[in-house]
């Protein structure tokens, strides 16, 4: 009995030694085999918005001359992320519907970092999820959209509508904290519009429908579940080139005017975790997106290119998107993440760490620059 119960502390002090061995930053041991290789869980969404990564993944060991890129194990799924010669960590490959849920992967520990819209990433934190935001990775990009052939045609004529609709006017979005229905709702607030998502409230003047997705954009439209819709790049041009629909506006005209010019949409965001126990990993991959941002601004044609190929639309399409890729803060883009925190605090939509507060008190949970400053 003693001989077995010698056995097992052995056994408990053998499986404690390779859990620590296993882990990331200080705790890694000095040798570089796979086994011993720290693994990123890393979430995307099926947009232009994040074509970064998008190109990183398709061109993989073809931008091995910029010094960091990823290596293809299984596509769309799994590589191995490189950087001055040698080999960081594998980098798992998940694809999210929404930012909304991007939140919830983060929230259930599923994910290491997250691409989403900046909006997402701040109720998350909001509700108390431990993440931060690394940087931006694109601006702007979203619309208004209406069935091709509506009267309506701009902002003064969607509203025109509205008002002298005697029934709420049903309008889709795809997640309920994406920045294209957080912009178009605060412009609906800011024009006195009452909004609601009951449909039994036969009082307001628009009735929001969540459509779940973005492949469900078109299908709403056709339908007439829905009378139009908000949604980002390329969903709006993808409708206008199948002829099923028109951009009434790019929200970033939306009123009062200039306050959507280089609206933060989607960022790059990390689990403080992971943060903490892999800066050098972390740190590598946001080499990456910032690599890749340049490249696709300095090619947005062939960039488009590639997303249209790996998310199924027509190169035609992926043209059209009008987006700004960026791969570190701007004042006029932190500007626009305080425009988003003070218009959502007023629309009573947080509950948490960040309401009743201004950007100015909240910048340190918000935010965690050092991968990029």
């Amino acid at each position: 009995m003693k001989r077995k119960g010698l056995v097992g502390i052995l056994v408990i002090v053998l499986l404690a030694s390779v859990f620590l061995m296993t882990g990331c930053g200080n705790q890694k041991p000095a040798t570089t085999g796979d086994e011993e290789l720290a693994t990123l869980n890393v979430s995307y969404i099926f947009t232009n918005h994040q074509t970064p990564l998008i190109v990183a993944m398709k061109q993989g060991e073809a931008f091995k001359d910029q010094g960091t890129y990823l290596k293809e194990v299984v596509p769309k799924e799994k590589y191995e992320l490189y950087s001055d010669g040698k080999k960081v960590c594998k980098v798992n490959i998940i694809t999210a519907k929404s930012g909304s849920e991007t939140a919830t992967l983060f929230a259930q520990g599923h994910i290491d970092i997250g691409l989403a819209s900046v909006t997402a990433v701040m109720n998350a934190i909001d509700s108390g999820t431990a993440v931060k935001i690394l940087s931006p990775i694109q601006t702007e990009g979203m619309a208004l959209v209406f069935p091709k052939g509506s009267n309506i045609k701009d902002w003064t004529s969607f509203e025109n509508y509205v008002k002298s609709s005697s029934k709420p006017v049903i309008m889709g979005y795809h997640s309920p904290t994406s920045a294209p229905k957080i912009v178009f709702e605060a412009a609906l607030f800011d024009a006195g519009l009452k909004v609601t998502q009951d449909a039994n409230d036969t009082s307001a003047d628009i009735l929001l429908v969540d459509l779940k997705e973005t492949s469900n954009f078109i299908p709403a439209l056709i339908s007439k579940q829905v009378e139009g819709w908000v949604g980002p790049s390329p969903f709006p041009e993808v409708a206008v080139e199948e002829n099923v629909g028109q951009i009434v506006e790019q929200l970033r005209d939306l009123p009062p005017a200039g306050k959507w010019h280089d609206t933060p949409c989607c960022v790059v965001a990390a689990s403080d975790k992971i943060i903490s126990e892999c800066p050098e990993e972390v740190e590598a991959f946001m080499r990456l997106i910032g690599l890749n941002s340049a490249w696709c601004n300095q090619n947005l044609t062939e960039a488009a290119h590639i997303t249209a190929d790996w998310i199924g639309i027509s190169k035609e399409e992926s043209e059209k998107a009008s987006l700004k890729y960026m791969s570190a803060p701007s004042d006029s883009w932190t500007e626009g993440v305080g425009v988003y925190q003070k218009t959502l605090d007023n629309m009573g939509k947080f509950s948490g760490s960040l309401k009743g507060k201004e950007l100015k008190d909240t910048e340190s949970l918000l935010f965690d620059f050092q991968f990029v400053e």
